[in-house]
Order: structure tokens, then C-alpha cells, then sequence
């Protein structure tokens, strides 16, 4: 055997020993991850330990394959996953951290695996695993500014244009878009306050779920809840209903209105965002799905005494959601003791206390509209603390 062929033999050898550890040095990328790339812990628990895995047992296979003089991985799965992390709003520095951090995972491996005598090896390892980080991150890095080129693209700018009521026309015009006579306007946002990353995430669902509906003309413009969607206004509510009800852990919240013409967007982008923002459970929510909630959360000169109507119960642990059990549960004391685990005698005892504490009787008619509608508020501020509903006619800005 010549001595290259040897010193090859020898490179191969050392690096097969990491075969059997695959997996485990991908657990390993994921943790070392975690704790060295800041904002790691705020991705989605979904995106952190299936695809962030997933992607580094791609890039080790592939590693391996190009050692062993076999066709390279592609490298189509790194760029479609810097493009994700674009329009997530994850930072390029982070993301490279993450491919750098793979690397010295997968050398703190290898150096380990060497044995005496293969130090050349070790070398040569090192030298293809630097060039093949290179290539990775000039690609990842390509993808990402590409994918954030995207988003500043027309068809976002149209839709800014849209939802501000800023001469559309023009810009339509401008870059040669289509306009619609009339939008679907979608609100989406996480059923919980959540991380921009997790929120535009359920943006990019819904938008993957709806594109169909709308044969390519669908517009969206994101922020730091979820973002708006525009479809056209032909699209029945109910098959964009039927879109959105596919089950997923944690779906998005959305509020619909209509726009009949392209002057009625704002107002119908406002609308959508004040029915999103009061709606209680995922789907697709119309303004008759939330009607008293919605009026409720308008009347800004009376929602801040009918909020306070609950603030008596503060300091009294368990005195909120009982009112609220017996509400959900249409008053009966022992679906409402056993949603809360306790005995019936203790709602009893519970409900007694916050009519004497509010001098409102959760039992009476009286009670039930005004207990429901604070609820409500209370419940909208607990989404958005500190960012009470505009009153109608207000034009929302969408940045």
C-alpha cells in the first residue's frame, strides 16, 4: 500500500469511531447550544430539540460521507433552515455561533477518538472539517441574507401599504403587483404573550395553510405578536376556517374581518386585531364569535372601573377563578368544584366571599354580565400588559 493510500486508510479509520456516536454528539451540539449561544433558550421547544438536532446529525453524516470520498450531503437543508431563522427574526451572529459550536463539538471528538500515532490523521481531520465549516457557513449565510432581502420585498411593502392606507395604488404600481378589489384581513397572534421567534412561527403556519386558498395573491406583514395576513376577499371565511383548523400544539389565534374595497383595509386590520386580541382558544374568530367581548373591550371610559370590579379579590387566592369556573361551567357548583378540584361547599363558601368583597352576587343575572365582562378585560390584560385596546375609529400602525 503506498503511503498515501495509507495515511488515507488511517484518516477514515479515525473518523468511522465517531459513527456509532452520532446521536449522541447531536444531543451534544444541542446542550453546548444552549449554553453558549444567547437567545438559544427563547427558541421554540420544538425547533430547539427536534430541528436543531436533526440538523446536526445531518451535518455530522454528511461530514462523514465526505471522509469516506463519497458525494457530499446536500447542502439544501442548511440553506432552507437559514431562511427559517430569517423570517423568524433569529440574528445571523446566532446562528452562526450554533454552526461553529457543531464544530468544535464534533474536533473535541475526534481529538478524543485519536489514538497514539494518529496525529497526522488528527490534522488532516481538522483541515476537512475547517473547509467544510467554510462552505457551510458561506451558504447558511447567503440563504439567510436572501431570505432577509425577501422580507423587504414588494409584496410586503404592498401590504404595509395596505394595512396603513398609505397610497397602495402606488405602490402596487411601483413594483408591478396586483391589487385586489377587496381583502380577507387576518390577524394572527399566540394564544399566550410568547417570543417574536415563537410568534412569527405560527405566522409562517398560517401563511403555509392559507397560500393554497389564494393561488399565490396572499400578502402578509409580521410584528412582534404573529403579523397580519391579506387574502383576497373572494375566499369564503368558512374554507379559510377549515384551513386554519388543523390540530397543532399551541395554534395561533385569529381574528378576521373584511375589506370590501381597498380603503376599508385599515379599518378592517384594526378590527381583526381587537377580535384576535379578545378571542379565548385557537381557531378562527369572526367579530360575531366575539361580540360582547369585543364591545366590552371598546368602551375605553368604562373599562377601567369594570376592570376594577375584580381587584377586591386580590390577595385572596383562588376567589378569581372560581368566578370564572362558574361562569365557564353555566353555574352549577359541581361541574365548577370539580374543574377547580375542591368540594361544592367550597364554591359555596368562595362565591359568598366575593359578593361580599365586590357587592356584586356572581348567582344574579346582574352579576353574570358584569363578572363576564370583567373577566374578559381582565383576561385581554393578562396578554397585554400595559396595551389597552385602542377605542374605535383609531388607525392602528403596523411597523
Amino acid at each position: 500500500m503506498s503511503q498515501p493510500d495509507a495515511a488515507r486508510d488511517g484518516v477514515i479509520r479515525l473518523a468511522a469511531r465517531l459513527e456509532p456516536r452520532v446521536n449522541q454528539l447531536a444531543r451534544s451540539i444541542v446542550e453546548r447550544q444552549r449554553a453558549e449561544v444567547p437567545g438559544f433558550d427563547l427558541l421554540p421547544a420544538e425547533l430547539r430539540d427536534v430541528e436543531v438536532a436533526a440538523t446536526a446529525r445531518h451535518a455530522l453524516r454528511g461530514f462523514l460521507r465526505h471522509v469516506r470520498g463519497q458525494p457530499d450531503v446536500d447542502i439544501w437543508l442548511f440553506r432552507e433552515r437559514a431562511a427559517e431563522r430569517a423570517e423568524e427574526g433569529l440574528p445571523l451572529v446566532q446562528l452562526l455561533r450554533g454552526y461553529h459550536v457543531g464544530a468544535e463539538v464534533l474536533l473535541d471528538a475526534l481529538d478524543e477518538l485519536a489514538r497514539p500515532g494518529e496525529e497526522a490523521a488528527l490534522r488532516s481531520l481538522i483541515r476537512m472539517q475547517s473547509k467544510a465549516l467554510q462552505a457551510t457557513v458561506e451558504n447558511v449565510t447567503e440563504a439567510y441574507l436572501a431570505a432577509l432581502a425577501d422580507q423587504q420585498t414588494a409584496p410586503r411593502e404592498l401590504a404595509r401599504a395596505l394595512i396603513r392606507g398609505d397610497e397602495p395604488e402606488e405602490v402596487a404600481a411601483r413594483y408591478g403587483l396586483p391589487l385586489e378589489p377587496g381583502y380577507l384581513v387576518l390577524c394572527v397572534r399566540a394564544p399566550e404573550p410568547q417570543t417574536p421567534v415563537t410568534a412569527r412561527r405560527l405566522l409562517r403556519w398560517a401563511l403555509a395553510r392559507l397560500a393554497p386558498l389564494a393561488e399565490g395573491r396572499v400578502l402578509s406583514l409580521p410584528d412582534e405578536s404573529g403579523g397580519k395576513v391579506l387574502l383576497p376577499s373572494r375566499i369564503a371565511v368558512d374554507a379559510v376556517a377549515a384551513r386554519l383548523s388543523a390540530s397543532r400544539p399551541a395554534a395561533p389565534i385569529v381574528g378576521v374581518a373584511t375589506a370590501g374595497t381597498l380603503q376599508e383595509v385599515p379599518a378592517a386590520a384594526e378590527r381583526a386585531r381587537r377580535i384576535a386580541l379578545v378571542a379565548d382558544g385557537p381557531g378562527l374568530h369572526r367579530l360575531r364569535d366575539v361580540l360582547l367581548e369585543y364591545h366590552v373591550a371598546t368602551a375605553e371610559d368604562s373599562a377601567p372601573e369594570l376592570g376594577a370590579l375584580l381587584q377586591p379579590l386580590d390577595g385572596h387566592p383562588g376567589l378569581t377563578e372560581t368566578v370564572a369556573a362558574f361562569l365557564s361551567c353555566d353555574f352549577d357548583r359541581r361541574r365548577t368544584a370539580q374543574a377547580l378540584g375542591v368540594h361544592p361547599n367550597t364554591v359555596d363558601n368562595r362565591l359568598a366571599r366575593v359578593a361580599e368583597l365586590t357587592g356584586v352576587d356572581p348567582h344574579t343575572g346582574r352579576g353574570v354580565q358584569l363578572f363576564g365582562a370583567a373577566l374578559t378585560l381582565h383576561r385581554i390584560a393578562g396578554r397585554n400588559p400595559g396595551a389597552p385596546l385602542r377605542a374605535p375609529g383609531r388607525r392602528s400602525v403596523d411597523h
